[in-house]
């Protein structure tokens, strides 16, 4: 009964580095593991075209920030800033950010993970995906930037108004001393 048990515990403690393997697909993705996927997305060429489809928002808001207040504003307003705008979008140092980017990746995705991305976005469907996205996101901004507009509009009134009550409150009240009080 004991050679029985021991061999069974040596069996057992032999056989616990086979058991304590990793699936290779739930280790960390590496570096290269996140390029592939970043190759299979396009994610440079969709970088660059999103600066497109956000710039023509952008446009049209900085004209009709012009009309708005054209009496007051320089006759070259739009075109400077305009101008100024691209400049600044093409300058977006987009290496620099996808290799800021990989380590998040391999934080929040799996070997598997990133292989199975990689697959999806291979396939017509995730590459349709991919043609669709940069157009799918000039419309949403399109539609998203008046909203947005007015509840910054909305957020910096109430806060305006917040702080012209609070002002008249340190007026109503009495002067408090801040000097330090001295020990008797």
């Amino acid at each position: 009964m004991k050679k029985t048990c021991l061999i069974l515990a040596l069996g057992f403690l032999i056989s616990l580095p086979a058991l304590a393997q990793q699936n290779p697909a739930d280790a960390p993705a590496t570096q290269a593991d996140v390029e592939k996927y970043l190759e299979a997305t396009h994610t440079r060429q969709m970088m660059s075209q999103m600066i497109d489809a956000m710039a023509k928002p952008m446009d049209k808001m900085i004209h009709e920030q012009y009309l708005e207040h054209q009496d007051v504003l320089p006759r070259d307003y739009e075109a400077r800033v305009t101008r100024m705008m691209h400049e600044m979008l093409g300058q977006i140092p987009w290496e620099q950010i996808i290799q800021a980017m990989m380590p998040a990746y391999q934080k929040h995705f799996t070997k598997g993970d990133m292989e199975a991305l990689t697959a999806f976005y291979s396939t017509p469907i995730g590459q349709k995906i991919l043609r669709e996205m940069p157009g799918l996101m000039a419309d949403s901004m399109e539609a998203m930037m008046p909203l947005i507009q007015q509840h910054v509009e909305k957020v910096t009134t109430r806060m305006q108004d917040e702080m012209t009550a609070m002002l008249k409150e340190a007026e109503k009240a009495p002067a408090v001393s801040t000097a330090p009080k001295k020990n008797r």
